[in-house]
């Protein structure tokens, strides 16, 4: 099995990066509970004291997945060196 190129390493860390997961999973929660928020019926937004709750706490949500995944943009994970890996037979003991 050939060693894997730089490159291939960069984008595994890449694809592995957490931010990429709470990213995405806040950003589909949150369009889902925003168009829930939108369709909010007078019932429920009198039940929430008069605040339309799920169109706030939608609309932050979407803003925290979407802060994270900027964050996974612009400073994208770096692959570890070689340096930083220990031998087979050190991780054994």
């Amino acid at each position: 099995m050939s060693d894997p190129t730089k490159a291939e390493t960069a984008r595994a860390a890449r694809l592995f990066d957490v931010r990429r997961v709470i990213g995405g999973l806040f950003t589909v929660y949150g369009v889902i509970v925003t168009i829930l928020g939108i369709f909010d019926s007078p019932a429920e937004i009198e039940k929430a004291a008069g605040v339309r709750i799920n169109l706030w706490t939608g609309l932050g949500m979407l803003a925290l997945g979407l802060l994270f995944l900027l964050w996974q943009w612009w400073r994208p994970a770096e692959p570890p060196t070689p340096s930083d890996i220990p031998p087979a037979d050190e991780i054994r003991e």
